[in-house]
């Protein structure tokens, strides 16, 4: 068995290292621009770009060392239809997820963003506490992550919504589907978390029109990906109080350029882009699994519909 491996940020060694442990059968290589690779059977990419796709036409599969399917989606022309993409699984993300989320969600509900201001300005000053009945969560993608963080905000006791591009049904929360139940969807969440995967249609969804419907004072949470949201929009909604407050773990330009104006605006709180970090043990193991099976002639979980995007 053959890899050919190829990472955005060149840190190929420790995922070489893993493989051997994991999956020591498996000779790896690496893809260099330029250099004519050998036959493979499988491909392990993040953020390839387009002249490796155009090589891959041979393989039986390429697995992806992360959740979200957007960055290989640009280029999905350039693979044939028969080659599944494979996505992570969970593989410690799931946690880190729901860490991340209940943590803004915590922090807006017990208003310590503005007991944050108030240290800084030496105030000592006891606000009125929100009440949890009206302090409504709507995680918007209830797929592997978004279920993670619904099952974590339950223990807290918040009301709990969720929407989905098609109907699912969870126990303890309110669920809408589709464009007819966004609208309903928006207007009853106080805080909404953003973990929808990045596709035509949820290109800017997050867009002045649709955060209108949230009410008046409502949180934004984002830990999908940064083309949800209307950068612009989100600023002036911030600024005239319609969004209290945002946090952001995502950004259509990543790292955030340094004149970017969130990071003037101290009602939207930044982070760069840490909600679920790839453990590298965890996903080789994962990937190294689904190898065999597909070896073996199994079929394996999360593989990425080409007409849905993810």
């Amino acid at each position: 068995m053959r890899i050919l491996l190829y990472r955005a940020d060149g840190q190929t060694g420790p995922w070489i290292k893993d493989f051997a442990e994991f999956l020591p059968e498996a000779e790896v290589v690496i893809w260099q621009d330029g250099v004519k690779a050998p036959p493979c059977d499988y491909a392990v990419v993040w953020s390839p770009p387009e002249a490796m796709l155009r090589e891959l036409s041979e393989v039986k599969a390429i697995f992806l060392t992360g959740a979200g399917a957007d960055a290989i989606m640009k280029h999905e022309h350039t693979i044939p239809r028969e080659i599944p993409i494979v996505r992570l699984g969970d593989a410690g993300m799931g946690v880190q997820m729901a860490e991340y989320v209940a943590h803004a969600v915590l922090r807006y509900y017990r208003r310590l963003d503005e007991y944050e201001v108030q240290a800084r300005n030496g105030q000592w000053l006891q606000l009125p506490q929100h009440e949890k009945e009206e302090f409504s969560v709507g995680v918007l993608g209830m797929g592997m992550l978004g279920s993670r963080v619904l099952q974590a905000l339950k223990e807290f006791g918040f009301p709990l919504r969720g929407w989905s591009r098609s109907e699912k049904r969870v126990d303890g929360v309110q669920c809408f589907h589709g464009s007819e139940g966004l609208d309903a969807f928006l207007a009853g969440s106080r805080v909404v978390v953003c973990m929808l995967p990045l596709t035509s249609e949820t290109n800017n969804l997050l867009n002045r029109t649709n955060m209108l419907k949230l009410p008046q004072g409502a949180y934004l949470i984002n830990v999908a990906r940064g083309g949800h949201v209307s950068e612009p929009d989100l600023l002036t909604l911030v600024k005239t109080g319609h969004i209290a407050a945002a946090t952001l773990d995502v950004f259509r330009n990543e790292p955030l350029p340094m004149q970017h104006p969130f990071w003037e605006e101290p009602r939207i709180t930044i982070t760069p882009h840490i909600s679920a970090l790839t453990l590298r043990r965890e996903s080789v193991q994962q990937i190294a699994h689904k190898m065999r099976l597909l070896a073996q002639g199994e079929p394996v979980a999360d593989v990425i519909n080409r007409e849905q995007g993810y």
